[in-house]
């Protein structure tokens, strides 16, 4: 497996990092961590020890509603639908909010399922290139648990415009499709999915799941 790609960070996205470590640590009740964003993926290590999947994630979603006012939250469920406009225009915000988090970053249509059950094409996708968390962490547990699942949960609930995450574990890249609704994650292939420190070879194709994407 190659080594992480590096990367530079700006003013801005030093700027994200610090935030988003203060609000991960209040939450855990710690000190903040060293700084940059080697402190931050090593803070949602720590996140990891002593708690289960659905801890986890529940941990993660109270970080990402401190982000952002209650008023906030309440404002947009309740004046903004999941339209196309909405989709497209969250996924146009995503790409310039998170590339601190995952690295480039790019929108592209997709094809949607709307209200009325019929496919719709919409520039309402995200492609990460290569996942600069994963590519970091090398973590499927920490993939699943402190990003896809709490991410999905934190818009299509606190937001109300469903979101899903389908990573590939085989090149760290992303879809993120705004308007899909996410499907349980225990009916998609990522809840058998080995530790990437042991992935399943010719001689050994039923590796056991990586065991913390389970409770």
């Amino acid at each position: 497996m190659n080594a992480p790609e590096t990367y530079r960070n700006n003013w801005l996205d030093r700027l994200f990092i610090w935030f988003f470590s203060r609000q991960m640590a209040a939450a855990m009740g710690i000190a903040a961590p060293q700084r940059g964003y080697d402190g931050f993926v090593e803070l949602s290590q720590e996140m990891m020890q002593g708690r289960n999947a659905q801890a986890q994630q529940d941990l993660v979603t109270i970080v990402l509603r401190s982000l952002i006012p209650a008023p906030v939250l309440q404002g947009v469920r309740h004046f903004f639908s999941p339209s196309q406009w909405v989709c497209e225009l969250n996924a146009w915000f995503a790409t310039l909010l998170f590339e601190w988090l995952v690295g480039p970053c790019e929108v592209r249509p997709v094809e949607v399922t709307d209200s009325t059950g019929a496919l719709r094409t919409q520039r309402s996708g995200v492609h990460i290139q290569k996942c600069r968390y994963l590519d970091q962490s090398r973590c499927v547990s920490l993939c699943i648990n402190l990003c896809k699942v709490p991410t999905q949960n934190f818009f299509t609930q606190d937001f109300g415009i469903p979101v899903t995450l389908t990573p590939n574990f085989e090149d760290f890249s992303c879809e993120m499709v705004f308007g899909q609704v996410p499907p349980p994650l225990e009916t998609e292939p990522y809840y058998n999915q080995p530790c990437l420190a042991n992935p399943p070879d010719a001689a050994n194709k039923a590796a056991k799941p990586c065991p913390g994407l389970r409770n």
